[in-house]
């Protein structure tokens, strides 16, 4: 039985040059756990918004062709009706969570449409949604994990035949991504919810979805079952999406003759077990350790931070924290959401100040200094590129804060920076308007204006694309030559692999692990206590030696191989 049937579906935004859908049929039977994949703007969030009215309703533009959902038709029935049977949980998701306590808000949808058991619907759909016992907290309390499940248990609440997310694990810690996918799979399985994801993840994909649909310039490709379409690696590569590093890898053999043509990749860490094995002269590797430069960029001493609550005590993020930060360092910080990564952060540049102890920066301390007087030896790339844009062009905004500080040679030190960061044809556009990737790059050129000594990036490849997150580590890669000190928190672990030369981990208010990253991610105890999920190829190395710690795909080709060789 088909829950979703689209026939012949063509879309255009006002005002564009071409659809962003192209004669678009496609069914979508009861039950599935859907992916849809594709580089950014391939129409994938467009599409899902035709799912549950929201365009051509109240997103205007050319429509032909139809949609159905759950045998309403999306295009003439009311989005309320609609709503009641497609629930959506948009990739801002914060911004539907609109009440304060966690019970006001998940039941508001059900109050709306005057349902007298309201509130009996929200506890259901907590319980469903893994928040049982978080009802009466204020919804400021929640990490930003419970925040994602909030919002998904809001929609739930009507309990809709279709759910629909888009990009759900975007900004979040591995566990906590766990979680998000546990109670899909749940919702799945146990309630016989038919399951929507836009989703970049090939892991998620391969342990959790049934089927997967590509699409590409408004098109859908193909779509097919998940083992069928993780297998293939070339053509889902020439679109920027990126299967699991042990599909990878094994396809890399496969090309190069240690496994059959014909072989089954494997998609899972579990299957790569009886695909590769130890290469008999695998190479010995030093392990890297981390050299600090002697003179200091930056300190914390004794650092405490509490926020005030409107229920119960205080909260603490740090107390009596302790950290020096060198000259040159390249730190990824990390840590599971609400660790303080950010707060670190606004201490840094004294956009927060601390309850006791002191933040040093070049062996003065910067209690009583204004953060516009920081901006020449400190500057933060915010998580959302788009609070780094006040004017209506990015080479006003590159600028700005040169401008206005009367800096020497201005106009040349922008168009320097535009050519850098391959913004020059893009210089007279709204960056709000722009691509993930442009805007990444629009606002790490806004970050190091004015030279700073450090540059701190808040999350900087969140809700990007494979390929686009690639060309933002690229990015950061330049910019090593350019700003002394680097400090990035991320909870992408490639980029912390492939760029960190020093891994901060904060658990608890403490720092709980400072080193390489072979003394980070070989340590068990850490790894366990913070949650922390190594590149899933660092995974699958060590499942076949512990003593393996590979990174990329290119240092596991170098200690494995398959299996079974052509013969």
């Amino acid at each position: 039985m088909n829950v979703i049937e689209i026939d012949h579906l063509t879309y255009s935004y006002p005002g564009a040059e071409q659809p962003t859908l192209k004669d678009v049929t496609l069914n979508i039977e009861k039950g599935d756990f859907l992916a849809v994949v594709g580089n950014n703007g391939c129409g994938k969030s467009t599409f899902c918004k035709t799912l549950n009215g929201l365009i051509p309703q109240f997103i205007t533009g050319d429509f032909e062709g139809s949609v159905t959902a759950c045998g309403l038709d999306t295009k003439t029935t009311d989005v309320g009706s609609l709503a009641r049977k497609v629930g959506y949980v948009y990739q801002d998701f914060e911004n539907q969570i609109i009440r304060p306590t966690v019970l006001d808000d998940v039941s508001y949808a059900c109050l709306n449409y005057a349902m007298p058991d309201y509130r009996e619907r929200g506890m259901k759909a907590l319980e469903q949604c893994g928040l049982t016992g978080k009802q009466d907290d204020f919804i400021w309390q929640l990490s930003g994990g419970q925040a994602h499940l909030l919002a998904l248990a809001g929609a739930v609440s009507l309990q809709p035949e279709v759910l629909i997310l888009d990009e759900p694990i975007a900004q979040l810690d591995p566990m906590h991504a766990d979680r998000i996918y546990g109670v899909l799979k749940e919702l799945n399985e146990t309630y016989g919810k038919t399951i929507i994801v836009i989703e970049h993840h090939t892991e998620y994909i391969a342990d959790f979805c049934k089927h997967v649909m590509l699409m590409k310039d408004g098109q859908i490709q193909w779509k097919l079952p998940v083992k069928e379409a993780l297998q293939r690696v070339d053509e889902l590569q020439e679109c920027n999406i990126f299967p699991p590093q042990v599909t990878i890898a094994a396809r890399r053999m496969q090309k190069s003759g240690q496994l059959p043509a014909d072989a089954v990749l494997p998609t899972t860490v579990e299957e790569g077990k009886n695909v590769f094995v130890k290469k008999s002269s695998a190479p010995e590797k030093n392990p890297p350790t981390v050299t600090h430069s002697e003179q200091l960029a930056a300190q914390l001493k004794d650092v405490s931070v509490s926020y005030r609550s409107v229920k119960g005590g205080p909260h603490t993020v740090f107390s009596g924290l302790n950290l020096d930060i060198h000259k040159g360092d390249k730190i990824a910080l990390i840590g599971s959401n609400g660790a303080g990564k950010s707060t670190l952060m606004k201490l840094l540049v004294g956009l927060l100040k601390p309850s006791s102890g002191d933040v040093l920066l070049g062996g003065k301390s910067i209690r009583s200094v204004k953060p516009e007087a920081l901006s020449r030896q400190v500057s933060m790339v915010y998580q959302n590129p788009e609070d780094m844009f006040i004017k209506d062009s990015i080479g006003a905004d590159i600028s700005y804060a040169m401008e206005v500080r009367h800096v020497a040679e201005c106009k040349e030190r922008t168009e320097e920076l535009l050519k850098r960061f391959n913004l020059t044809q893009l210089a007279h556009r709204d960056g709000r308007l722009l691509s993930g990737g442009q805007m990444r790059r629009a606002s790490l050129a806004i970050g190091i204006a004015l030279n700073p000594g450090i540059l701190l990036l808040d999350e900087p490849t969140a809700n990007l694309d494979i390929a686009t997150r690639k060309e933002i580590m690229r990015t950061l890669e330049d910019i090593k030559g350019i700003t002394e000190t680097v400090i990035i928190a991320t909870h992408d672990m490639q980029l912390v692999c492939e760029w960190a030369d020093r891994i901060v981990v904060l658990c608890g208010g403490k720092v709980v692990g400072d080193g390489s990253r072979d003394e980070i991610f070989g340590n068990k105890e850490i790894v366990d206590t913070v949650g922390i999920r190594p590149p899933e190829i660092f995974t699958m190395g060590q499942t076949l030696d512990t003593k393996a710690l590979c990174y990329t795909i290119d240092d596991f080709l170098a200690e494995f191989e398959g299996r079974t060789k052509r013969s």
